[in-house]
């Protein structure tokens, strides 16, 4: 029978467990509704008066609708078992694919890998894969969820409830490009993410780390200049508001900007050491952030057990943001030698975008159109150190303020085929990538295995139309590339004949 228990000042349902050894009967008890549990998860979540209020509202009206729940679409994994054969198979990090094998998925995790004769189990659903490659869902390292696809003028003007519904649209589309995970490096993605989870919109797996942390003048400050000088009486600035920056001047702001995101959910914490391309009145060559203030940030993602990735392109503040103790350095397209083999002896990651011409950014003008001449000309460079000392490299797009744009994220994946063979390139944008998630550790939002083909891994899932360890072109069309994309057990593409 339902009671409700006490949890931080709230009453949430759960249920009366039964006596000792005996099994709990929940037949016919409400504890159990999808609704009353979405709604109990929903306001668990919700911390303050007025969005307790708010969230109490909308799970009120959503009971009242007899006969729906929360979540309708995609249909709920683990309805039934699905059994995939006639494939052959990239595992995520062996460099020859593998055939003769058949794979089980129920629920939302691979269940099983094997060869010989398949037995499905009763009521599964048979998918024959006529002979193509099946391979993990593609990982983004670095991805804007809610700032991809709208321009810089909207995202300043635009209603915030139109530019989540315009980011759930992008999601939904970075899905269907075969992009089953991405890492959110800045912006307000908590809702969007919460949406996809339980399934009232599609998308991607989101491991955000909410408002980009920057210093006063830092890349990430897009403030107006009206809104300049700062006072405690004038709020907080637009782009502060939507969740996009939380701008910073002290040891004691990061850390609190950081306690702030990880608060509301983020998996790991985005700090802005440098200036940046799309912010002109920062240039690339700052550092704006202090070593106190970087440790600030680190030191608290280590307290909360998970960690820090540092936005950062030249060598001295990339060497500033590895003495503080981050794990990641976003961009280091200007990175020299001696960078190189500090992050190589500290175990670094550098998560870097292969930009190659102007066709990889939206149009530029002025300052920002500088500062990308100067990404541009050191891409080579950072690849073949990152390649010479060893370094621990992700794959991430980067692709911004732009609904045209976003769709190169396959595209920049074949860029990389200038440094690497095609299954490193593979191995990087699938179970390499997982890695890099993964150090985000109790804050996971997503534990167990990304990236990878074998039992007790996600079901995430593509099947290629041909042989991308011979070429990656389906990735980069992934209209006619990818016949199958599957998240969670659950597909949301199935173009095969039969």
């Amino acid at each position: 029978m339902p009671r409700t228990r006490p949890r931080g000042g709230q009453r949430m349902w759960s249920c009366t467990p039964g006596e000792a050894g005996q099994p709990v009967s929940h037949f016919g008890c409400p504890c159990h509704s999808p609704a009353l549990l979405a709604a109990s998860r929903r306001l668990g979540r919700t911390l303050s008066r007025r969005g307790f209020v708010a969230a109490l509202g909308t799970s009120a009206a959503a009971l009242a609708l007899p006969g729906r729940t929360l979540a309708q679409e995609p249909p709920a994994a683990g309805t039934r078992p699905i059994l995939l054969t006639n494939f052959r198979l990239f595992d995520g990090s062996s460099p020859q694919l593998r055939d003769g094998l058949h794979l089980l998925v129920e629920g939302e995790r691979i269940a099983g890998l094997a060869t010989g004769e398949a037995t499905a189990p009763e009521g599964a659903q048979l998918l024959d894969c006529q002979g193509r490659t099946l391979m993990p869902g593609l990982i983004d390292a670095h991805w804007h969820a809610v700032l991809a696809a709208a321009s810089m003028a909207t995202l300043m003007t635009a209603s915030p409830a139109y530019l989540h519904l315009a980011a759930a649209a992008e999601a939904e589309r970075t899905l269907m490009r075969g992009f089953t995970t991405i890492r959110d490096l800045g912006g307000p993605s908590f809702a969007l993410k919460q949406a996809i989870d339980e399934g009232l919109v599609k998308g991607p797996r989101i491991y955000p780390s909410g408002a980009m942390i920057t210093a006063t003048g830092g890349h990430g400050d897009l403030r107006q200049l009206t809104d300049i000088p700062r006072s405690p009486d004038r709020g907080l600035s637009t782009i502060e508001q939507m969740g996009g920056a939380a701008i910073v001047d002290s040891p004691a702001d990061v850390r609190m900007r950081a306690r702030e995101q990880l608060l509301q959910g983020a998996s790991q914490i985005k700090l802005v050491a440098s200036g940046g391309v799309s912010s002109p009145r920062s240039p690339i060559d700052l550092s704006t952030m202090t070593l106190a203030e970087l440790r600030g940030g680190t030191e608290v993602a280590t307290d909360w057990n998970t960690y820090a990735t540092v936005h950062a392109y030249t060598p001295h503040t990339m060497r500033r943001a590895i003495a503080a103790g981050a794990h990641c350095i976003e961009h280091g397209h200007l990175m020299d030698a001696v960078t190189a083999k500090l992050m190589a002896d500290n175990g670094v990651w550098l998560s870097i975008q292969p930009f190659l011409s102007a066709e990889d950014t939206v149009p530029l003008q002025g300052p920002s159109l500088v500062a990308m001449r100067q990404v541009l000309s050191g891409t080579e460079r950072a690849y073949e150190l990152a390649i010479e000392h060893g370094l621990k490299t992700a794959f991430g797009s980067d692709l911004l303020f732009s609904a045209e744009m976003a769709t190169r994220q396959g595209v920049m994946l074949t860029h990389l085929t200038r440094w690497y063979g095609n299954a490193d390139i593979l191995r990087m944008a699938t179970s390499a990538n997982g890695e890099l998630l993964a150090l985000s550790g109790p804050r996971n939002p997503y534990p167990g295995k990304l990236g990878a083909v074998e039992p007790g891994a996600w079901a995430d899932l593509l099947l290629v139309d041909g042989d991308p360890l011979a070429d990656l072109a389906p990735l980069a069309r992934p209209e006619t590339g990818l016949m199958v994309i599957m998240k969670g057990g659950v597909i949301h593409k199935n173009t095969l004949e039969g």
